[in-house]
């Protein structure tokens, strides 16, 4: 199984049971099995938190910090090849800071970015997106 790196997006949909989130669980569930684990930046891990504190409330976030607990997620604190690289992504293209990140992992791992989030088209030639269906 490649190396892949989860954006937020991604992570979010699983929680939120939207569009995605069985093509995401079925990865979780692969590289749990092959104690091969996936990858996100502790950045897209706050973006993932806020974002559900802000709509699903305090409870929800409560009940997802349980479930990722048990998530065969390796969490990446940043550096400064990671921000670097993050800075020219958010420098060429129009994505947030956040998704430059991601990209920026992804970069470094030479791994899939895994999203649905179609801000990232614009990376599709400096890495490689597995889409999630819509």
């Amino acid at each position: 199984m490649p190396a892949r790196v989860l954006d937020s997006f991604a992570l979010i949909a699983y929680f939120r049971d939207e569009p995605g989130a069985e093509a995401v669980e079925n990865l979780l569930v692969t590289a749990g099995r092959k104690d091969s684990p996936l990858h996100m930046t502790d950045v897209n891990y706050a973006e993932v938190k806020y974002s559900i504190l802000k709509k699903d409330g305090p409870q929800a976030w409560a009940e997802a910090a349980k479930i990722l607990q048990g998530l065969p997620i390796d969490f990446h604190s940043t550096n400064r090849l990671l921000a670097d690289t993050a800075a020219y992504f958010k420098a060429r293209y129009k994505i947030s800071l956040a998704d430059a990140f991601a990209a920026a992992l992804a970069k470094v791992k030479k791994a899939e970015l895994v999203t649905g989030d179609r801000e990232f088209k614009a990376l599709e030639k400096e890495i490689k997106i597995n889409w999630l269906p819509k």
